[in-house]
């Protein structure tokens, strides 16, 4: 008999600002690891630390949440009643900017749930260069201090939005397994923001993970009704990824944004912050938490996958097993 996998969500987005509802996230099926993002490029190291303590306080008030220390607060190896009917909340930055230059902020961070950081947001910063910049630099020597710091304190460092150069430079600097937590692949979709086959490999080559996301224009399916094709896209995605480095490798960070009017509305307000890759394509369209195991009652991408011949073990493996056993071997505690 068949069972519904646990999903480990390696990267989603509440609206950045502390009046975020943290109870929108029960759209995801209870017992998932969610890692939320607390910041990227235009925030302070003030304000992620005030959105991260204000997500902090309204999980302890909400009995569907669990904070996560641990791999084992994260993805027990033996779930409980209570862990099932709970989501355990951990934390990433989608930018080093909210660092300040201080990677003594990673330990800060850390200490409040941080388990993912990727050092640049499309465009060059003091750690890297950008999936979006013309010229792809790649890691500078702070980012790689950065990185070692990363690999220090127990965080995953994250290729997502970094140009090629600067993730070869990741996968090159690490002593532990990378990821690249929502990034799909450019020979299926050659948008910027997706990856070459070679950073897959190097991601792989370190014990690494990749997470499929279900972004619209990431997968080539962004007509708003299309609700259906893109999750054919992501197994798109999954089914080449598994081909290519091995179904180990493989995993889920949809990149869900629960505030996706407010991004388009930025997309519009400010045209000359993205390239004409996200802007072509309209409004962006998601694969929502509630399509991914198929909670909806239509078919999700689980079932989609068993109807392609993926096992019930590599589907596990895909929906949470590979992303816990790179934490297990990075996260510190």
């Amino acid at each position: 008999m068949s069972h519904e996998p646990r999903l480990w969500e390696q990267h989603c987005c509440l609206p950045l600002l502390p009046t975020a509802d943290l109870a929108d996230l029960t759209r995801y099926p209870l017992g998932s690891y969610l890692s939320v993002n607390i910041g990227y490029a235009p925030q302070s190291t003030r304000e992620s630390l005030e959105l991260v303590t204000q997500f902090r306080r309204d999980a302890l008030t909400d009995v569907r949440f669990r904070l996560v220390h641990s791999i084992e607060d994260a993805w027990p190896q033996v779930p409980t009643e209570d862990t099932d009917a709970t989501l355990a909340l951990a934390f990433d930055l989608e930018d080093s900017g909210p660092l300040e230059g201080d990677l003594d902020n990673v330990e800060l961070f850390y200490e409040l749930g941080l388990r993912s950081l990727l050092p640049t947001y499309n465009h060059a910063n003091a750690a890297g260069g950008g999936c979006l910049d013309t010229d792809g630099t790649g890691l500078t020597r702070y980012g790689r201090d950065l990185i070692r710091k990363l690999n220090e304190v127990g965080v995953f460092a994250d290729g997502s939005h970094c140009s090629r150069r600067t993730g070869l430079d990741i996968a090159e600097t690490t002593t532990v397994p990378m990821i690249y937590s929502h990034s799909n692949f450019a020979t299926l979709w050659a948008h910027p923001r997706n990856i070459g086959d070679d950073q897959a490999k190097a991601c792989a080559a370190t014990g690494g993970v990749i997470g499929i996301n279900g972004v619209g224009i990431f997968l080539g399916r962004n007509e708003p009704a299309d609700r259906a094709g893109r999750i054919e896209a992501m197994a798109d995605h999954i089914a080449y990824g598994a081909e290519l480095v091995g179904i180990e490798h493989i995993g889920v960070g949809s990149d869900y944004s629960f505030d996706a009017d407010d991004f388009n509305r930025e997309l519009a307000k400010n045209p000359e912050s993205f390239s004409e890759e996200y802007l072509r394509y309209g409004q962006l369209q998601w694969v929502p938490p509630d399509d991914l195991l198929g909670t909806s009652g239509v078919p999700g991408l689980d079932e989609v996958l068993a109807a392609r011949g993926f096992s019930e073990s590599d589907r596990a493996s895909v929906f949470g097993g590979n992303f816990a056993r790179v934490a297990q071997q990075v996260w510190r505690d």
